[in-house]
Protein backbone atom coordinates (compact mmCIF):
# COMPACT_ATOMS: atom_id res chain seq x y z
CA UNK A 1 0.00 0.00 0.00
CA UNK A 2 1.18 3.49 -0.81
CA UNK A 3 2.34 5.75 2.00
CA UNK A 4 2.50 9.15 0.33
CA UNK A 5 -0.58 11.22 -0.34
CA UNK A 6 0.32 11.68 -4.02
CA UNK A 7 0.84 7.94 -4.49
CA UNK A 8 -2.58 7.21 -2.96
CA UNK A 9 -4.17 9.77 -5.26
CA UNK A 10 -2.37 8.24 -8.23
CA UNK A 11 -3.80 4.81 -7.37
CA UNK A 12 -7.32 6.24 -7.43
CA UNK A 13 -6.87 8.11 -10.72
CA UNK A 14 -5.29 5.06 -12.35
CA UNK A 15 -8.26 2.94 -11.30
CA UNK A 16 -10.69 5.45 -12.85
CA UNK A 17 -8.73 5.58 -16.10
CA UNK A 18 -8.46 1.78 -16.23
CA UNK A 19 -12.27 1.48 -15.92
CA UNK A 20 -12.83 4.08 -18.65
CA UNK A 21 -10.35 2.40 -21.00
CA UNK A 22 -11.84 -1.02 -20.31
CA UNK A 23 -15.34 0.26 -21.08
CA UNK A 24 -14.25 1.94 -24.31
CA UNK A 25 -12.38 -1.11 -25.59
CA UNK A 26 -15.34 -3.33 -24.69
CA UNK A 27 -17.64 -1.06 -26.72
CA UNK A 28 -15.22 -1.21 -29.65
CA UNK A 29 -15.17 -5.01 -29.55
CA UNK A 30 -18.98 -5.11 -29.42
CA UNK A 31 -19.29 -2.81 -32.44
CA UNK A 32 -16.73 -4.87 -34.35
CA UNK A 33 -18.50 -8.15 -33.61
CA UNK A 34 -21.83 -6.62 -34.59
CA UNK A 35 -20.40 -5.41 -37.90
CA UNK A 36 -18.76 -8.75 -38.66
CA UNK A 37 -21.84 -10.85 -37.91
CA UNK A 38 -24.51 -8.74 -39.63
CA UNK A 39 -25.47 -9.89 -43.12
CA UNK A 40 -27.80 -7.00 -43.94
CA UNK A 41 -25.95 -4.61 -46.25
CA UNK A 42 -27.64 -1.35 -45.16
CA UNK A 43 -27.40 -2.12 -41.47
CA UNK A 44 -23.78 -3.19 -41.89
CA UNK A 45 -22.89 0.13 -43.56
CA UNK A 46 -24.39 2.02 -40.63
CA UNK A 47 -22.57 -0.12 -38.07
CA UNK A 48 -19.33 0.14 -40.07
CA UNK A 49 -19.52 3.94 -40.02
CA UNK A 50 -20.11 3.97 -36.28
CA UNK A 51 -17.35 1.44 -35.58
CA UNK A 52 -14.81 3.23 -37.81
CA UNK A 53 -15.60 6.57 -36.18
CA UNK A 54 -15.30 5.12 -32.68
CA UNK A 55 -12.05 3.38 -33.62
CA UNK A 56 -10.57 6.67 -34.83
CA UNK A 57 -11.71 8.40 -31.67
CA UNK A 58 -10.00 5.81 -29.46
CA UNK A 59 -6.81 6.03 -31.52
CA UNK A 60 -6.74 9.82 -31.29
CA UNK A 61 -7.15 9.65 -27.50
CA UNK A 62 -4.37 7.08 -27.27
CA UNK A 63 -6.53 4.28 -25.87
CA UNK A 64 -5.48 2.05 -28.78
CA UNK A 65 -2.50 2.33 -31.11
CA UNK A 66 -3.10 4.01 -34.46
CA UNK A 67 -1.94 0.92 -36.39
CA UNK A 68 -4.34 -1.25 -34.39
CA UNK A 69 -7.12 1.14 -35.36
CA UNK A 70 -6.11 0.95 -39.02
CA UNK A 71 -6.06 -2.86 -38.91
CA UNK A 72 -9.50 -3.05 -37.34
CA UNK A 73 -10.99 -0.60 -39.83
CA UNK A 74 -9.40 -2.48 -42.71
CA UNK A 75 -10.94 -5.77 -41.57
CA UNK A 76 -14.35 -4.13 -41.27
CA UNK A 77 -14.05 -2.51 -44.70
CA UNK A 78 -13.02 -5.83 -46.24
CA UNK A 79 -16.09 -7.49 -44.73
CA UNK A 80 -18.36 -4.68 -45.95
CA UNK A 81 -16.89 -4.88 -49.43
CA UNK A 82 -17.48 -8.64 -49.46
CA UNK A 83 -21.15 -8.07 -48.67
CA UNK A 84 -21.63 -5.46 -51.39
CA UNK A 85 -19.69 -7.22 -54.16
CA UNK A 86 -21.73 -9.45 -56.43
CA UNK A 87 -21.06 -13.16 -56.11
CA UNK A 88 -19.28 -14.47 -59.18
CA UNK A 89 -18.06 -17.94 -59.90
CA UNK A 90 -14.46 -18.46 -60.98
CA UNK A 91 -13.95 -19.19 -64.66
CA UNK A 92 -12.78 -22.74 -65.31
CA UNK A 93 -9.96 -23.12 -67.78
CA UNK A 94 -10.10 -26.09 -70.16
Amino acid sequence: MAHHKSAKKRILTNAKKREANKSAISKLKTLTKKALTTDDKDLNEKIFTEAASFTDKLASKGKIHKNTAARRKSALAKRLKGLTAPKTEPVKKS
